[in-house]
């Protein structure tokens, strides 16, 4: 017999911790459970420097040339190449343990090889698989983790595994869909924008000189169109020291830092977050992707098991959406009440009606896991048709538009150009 140490939730969503004395760590959450707790976390105490069986545990040392240094985190479909192979080895009934000892092994040098190494030593050192990856941010986030734990105290953690691999999946495969949208219409515009600064800067100077020798009044547009020309190769004025052009380059890069450098103050994360699903053109992608990833995120963390409250906090944590993490608050404030989870939701008014009303139905009929992860697929569908739309509507609007610049520059051209003909034939 052992002392395991445990966190709960007692009926009304209050947070409880004890201790408990059992067998193994499936006997004490039996334990927790018959006592009216849902277990959230349960991890056996124990004594320092001892093994499970009382003998004194050797440390474990890297070997040398074994560490590589990384930078940045895990990248998605690594994560979920992984989960998808732990999950099949632990389904083919190998210990942890040696899953993740396998997996290492397989791993090439770099910063998930290391990531599996720590895992694999804090669980030979006696540390629960999600306590493990918990110290591991840099790929397993407290989504990953929270579904990892409730895997180990209900005892199907092969099963949870591989719901967060197909979670992974789609996630990944939505994400993909939009930046392979947005990659067509930002290489065309970064073209055509060279283009027009390169006409500018050494062009337009060409044809400046040719009126000059001519002596002939030019139009306004024209004159615009020098001055402009002029502001571009950073010669306009004696007190310009940065070329327009400098100014056209830098400032896409200041524009996505200062968005950067707002969302790191809660109002700013509000007026960016509102703004984005008030765009034109974008912002319905933006708010259908949205709620295909929370309505996702949340039914699967409660077909794992996860208790209704706490998976409405991770998936708020996770949203990465301001409006959708103050709406999941109020839906979270209200079951904590007593009350349902629709009928807030529906008062945010963040979500279609269509949305609450499957959500509602889930409810009523005790499947609310299964019909968000309904209304996850359906979105999913959707976001496929207005990533075709909006691709669609882009390129003629795109041709609209430098043929309007193409235009405009032809025509300040070719206005002074009647002149100086005309002038020729009068000579």
């Amino acid at each position: 017999m052992g002392m395991f140490t445990y966190e709960a939730l007692d009926a009304a969503g209050n947070s409880r911790k004890g201790q408990i004395e059992a067998g193994n760590k499936e006997e004490a959450a039996s334990k927790i459970k018959s006592q009216g707790f849902f277990p959230t976390n349960v991890r056996e105490q124990k004594v320092k420097g001892k093994a499970q069986d009382g003998q004194p545990r050797a440390l474990k040392k890297k070997k040398k040339g074994e560490l590589t240094i990384s930078i940045g985190g895990v990248n998605t479909k690594t994560l979920t190449t992984f989960t998808r192979q732990l999950s099949t080895l632990q389904d083919a009934g190998l210990s942890l343990l040696r899953s993740l000892q396998v997996l290492e092994q397989q791993q090439r040098p770099g910063l998930m090889k290391n990531i599996i190494a720590g895992v694999a030593e804090d669980v030979e050192g006696g540390s629960t698989l999600s306590d493990a990856m918990a110290k591991q941010p840099k790929a397993f986030d407290r989504l990953y983790v929270k579904m990892v734990n409730a895997g180990e105290i209900g005892g199907v953690l092969d099963l949870i595994l591989n719901r967060l691999a197909d979670f992974l999946e789609k996630a990944q495969r939505l994400r993909r869909k939009i930046i392979g949208a947005m990659i067509y219409p930002a290489v065309v515009i970064s073209v055509a924008v060279s283009i027009v600064s390169a006409i500018m800067v050494f062009v337009i100077p060409k044809f400046q000189e040719i009126f000059e020798d001519f002596e002939i009044t030019l139009p306004g547009l024209t004159l615009w169109l020098i001055d402009t020309s002029k502001w571009m190769a950073g010669n306009r004025t004696e007190d310009q020291t940065i070329p327009g052009a400098i100014w056209v380059l830098i400032t896409p890069f200041v524009l996505f830092f200062f968005i950067k450098l707002l969302r790191k103050t809660e109002p700013g994360r509000a007026v960016v977050d509102w703004t984005k699903m008030h765009l034109p053109l974008v912002g319905t992608l933006i708010r259908k992707s949205s709620v295909a990833r929370f309505t996702r995120t949340l039914g699967t963390l409660i077909s794992a098991g996860v208790p209704i409250l706490e998976a409405i906090l991770i998936t708020r944590d996770t949203s990465g959406n301001w409006v959708f993490e103050r709406a999941l608050n109020k839906v979270h404030d209200s079951i904590r009440e007593g009350e349902s989870f629709a009928q807030p939701l529906r008062e945010t008014k963040v979500v279609e009606p269509i949305v609450v009303n499957m959500i509602d139905v889930g409810e009523e009929t005790g499947d609310l896991d299964a019909m968000l992860l309904k209304v996850a697929d359906n979105y999913d569908e959707e976001v496929d048709v207005a990533v075709s739309s909006l691709v669609s509507l882009l390129e003629p609007l795109m041709v609209v538009v430098l043929g309007g610049i193409v235009g405009t520059i032809v025509v300040a051209l070719f206005m002074p150009m009647v002149k100086m003909i005309e002038s020729v034939s009068q000579q």
